[in-house]
């Protein structure tokens, strides 16, 4: 792969901004791009999540000179290495919370119905789909949720035994919308993902990551690995922060994409996300894709249940706006349907917003998370940045 495999195909004309780790400074940079270069563009921020406070992100990255600059090419192979004694790229956001929503397409939808009905056990998933698939699919992926035939619909699978609290975020008049990690948990591109060793049943969830600030304005896209534990939060919904939030297991980046008039929501809106798994020992690959045309609910929508007069988040915040993809083709074993393996290499990718790329390891065996808000706050002002921006 080139370079250019990690970029939005037209990253010439992208803005782009991240974050790497600088070993010389002892934290983190913002970086912006700028041709075969990342800039140090810290003094605009000097966090990712003032930034995108101002009026106008891409001005003000254009008029901040660069404190230094990182080759492109070095940064992106040090990150894939694992070398983190060489600048490497970190998640392109910082003091923004990380929320997920869950259950926005209806074909995952469904997934999640099994997940349920099964207790968390991959083995009797192949049944209960074959038993409600038809019954509930068909019926419900054209249904606006909360809409009074999405009511209706309720009601309807609910007299037939299918009614699921799945169902009920799915097209009900709620969405879904959960912690997926603590500030600065999340991991980036190249880095390790984590599952529990215990689980047995698990997959990636490749989807789209606003970037929203204070006052609830979208200012980019990036792409985000919202990993999963299908065992775990199948056997109750009341574990789903054991299911979701481990040792990485949120994966976003490589960059943040902001707004201008060559990118915009509406083209969010229409992005085709794919994703590839390649195991490393048994050859393994699955394909998969999640159309964001398909969704149910519109990104506007999601922010919206995220963040208004109930809930405000002075320092913005990530959003996972959910996956169409279900993975239910068969690795090991028919019927067994798909699960990770450590050493899988996971690769999620959009041409607008250029390819996510982390291998699987179990969450006990990834590296630690050492580097919290003090951490980054103490740095921040031994570099005299404080109070900037």
């Amino acid at each position: 792969m080139t370079i250019e495999t990690f970029l939005p195909e037209d990253h010439d004309r992208a803005c782009l901004i991240g974050r790497v780790f600088d070993p010389g400074l002892g934290g983190p940079a913002i970086v912006h791009l700028r041709g075969d270069q990342l800039a140090d563009v810290t003094a605009a921020g000097p966090t990712v999540s003032a930034l995108l406070e101002a009026d106008d992100p891409a001005a003000k990255l254009a008029a901040t000179p660069a404190a230094r600059e990182y080759r492109l090419e070095e940064v992106i192979e040090a990150s894939l290495r694992g070398s983190t004694d060489r600048p490497h790229l970190l998640a392109p956001c910082d003091l923004q919370a990380v929320k997920a929503c869950g259950v926005t397409f209806a074909r995952s939808m469904i997934e999640r119905v099994i997940e349920e009905r099964a207790r968390g056990d991959f083995r009797a998933a192949q049944t209960i789909r074959a038993q409600i698939g038809n019954a509930v699919g068909g019926q419900i992926r054209d249904l606006k949720p909360g809409s009074p035939e999405a009511m209706h619909a309720k009601t309807v699978l609910m007299e037939a035994g299918y009614w699921s609290q799945y169902l009920e975020v799915g097209i009900g008049p709620d969405a879904e919308v959960f912690t997926k990690a603590p500030v600065l948990a999340s991991v980036g591109f190249g880095a390790e993902i984590g599952i529990l060793a215990k689980s047995s049943w698990n997959n990636p969830e490749p989807e789209a990551v606003l970037a929203v600030n204070s006052r609830g304005q979208i200012r980019g896209a990036t792409l985000g690995n919202d990993v999963n534990l299908r065992d775990i939060e199948g056997r109750s919904a009341l574990l789903l922060g054991k299911a979701k939030d481990n040792n990485a297991s949120s994966a976003i980046g490589p960059f943040i994409r902001l707004f201008d008039q060559d990118f915009t929501l509406d083209d969010v809106r229409a992005l085709g996300i794919t994703l590839r798994v390649t195991g490393a020992e048994d050859g393994y690959v699955l394909d998969g894709t999640s159309s964001m045309s398909e969704i149910s609910r519109d990104p506007v929508e999601l922010v919206g249940h995220a963040i208004g007069p109930h809930h405000q988040y002075p320092d913005g915040f990530m959003l996972f706006l959910g996956t169409l993809f279900a993975p239910i083709q068969d690795r090991d074993h028919p019927g067994q349907g798909f699960t990770h393996k450590t050493g899988d290499r996971v690769e999620i990718a959009a041409p607008q917003l250029g390819r996510l790329v982390n291998t699987v390891v179990h969450a006990e065996e990834a590296a630690p998370w050492r580097y919290g808000i003090g951490a980054l706050m103490a740095n921040l002002a031994q570099r005299g940045l404080l109070g900037r921006g």
